[in-house]
């Protein structure tokens, strides 16, 4: 289960650190609105809702429960947010290990309180057009 979570932490991280990452287009923004708002689920501890919430590539690699207890794991020790500023925003059709699609790796510089962080949250355009987290890495 953790293993999983960390297989998608690392490729994404891997793709993150080879990017030349710019500022967002207006394109993108939809999908950072989605971004923000699943990440409000994680900042309030509501993690079954962020992985209800996810994409159905993210939700077919952990279940619900695997999701919340790794999830529960990797923020409590970071305290809350007191800050998260949006750093960039890249759109590629294109991820190591994920299938082709539309997606948008944003960079949010988050301060939380036992540590400062950098969050990227990737969401992919599902089928119905709707934007939805596909991974996220905290670093």
């Amino acid at each position: 289960m953790f293993k999983q979570i960390l297989k998608v932490f690392f490729l994404l991280n891997l793709f993150c650190s080879s990017l030349v990452l710019a500022q967002h287009s207006s394109t993108a923004q939809p999908a950072i609105d989605a971004a923000k708002a699943w990440l409000a689920e994680g900042d309030a501890g509501n993690y079954a809702a962020s992985w209800s919430k996810s994409a159905t590539v993210f939700q077919s690699s952990i279940n619900a429960q695997n999701w919340s207890e790794a999830l529960k794991k990797v923020r409590a020790p970071l305290g809350k947010v007191k800050t998260r500023t949006l750093k960039s925003a890249q759109e590629t059709t294109t991820l190591p290990g994920a299938p082709e699609g539309n997606y948008v790796v944003i960079q949010f510089d988050t301060v939380f309180e036992n540590q400062a962080s950098i969050e990227t949250v990737t969401p992919m355009k599902e089928k119905d057009g709707s934007w939805k987290v596909s991974g996220y890495f905290i670093k």
